[in-house]
């Protein structure tokens, strides 16, 4: 990507959670393809962030920090954002389980 190309939303989100979290394990996930919006949409994530800075926060705080970080993205396209935030030994927990964002309930939907 040159120095002037335009970063696409899923790739900003990914920059400024590293930047802000500096996690152990970072996902995020372009959902928009599940939703009836246009072929090529970056409106539906989902963010599976773990990072240490999570430590002895609730839930609500963590993803009002998330919130403020992307304050720009939100007031945006985005339309939907599923949050999943661990602290390192929450994640180790986890193992294998499946983590699931919820059906869209429209928003962007049309009749056709």
């Amino acid at each position: 990507m040159g120095i002037n190309a335009p970063q696409n939303m899923q790739s900003r989100i990914q920059q400024k959670l590293h930047t802000a979290f500096e996690p152990a394990h970072l996902e995020v996930i372009n959902e928009s393809y599940q939703h009836n919006v246009l072929a090529g949409s970056e409106s539906h994530f989902k963010v599976v962030l773990v990072s240490e800075k999570f430590e002895n926060k609730r839930m609500v705080g963590r993803h009002r920090e998330i919130y403020a970080i992307l304050a720009d993205e939100l007031a945006g396209s985005i339309h939907a954002l599923a949050l999943h935030t661990y602290t390192p030994t929450e994640w180790g927990e986890l193992a294998d389980t499946a983590l699931n964002s919820p059906a869209c309930r429209g928003g962007g939907k049309t009749n056709g």
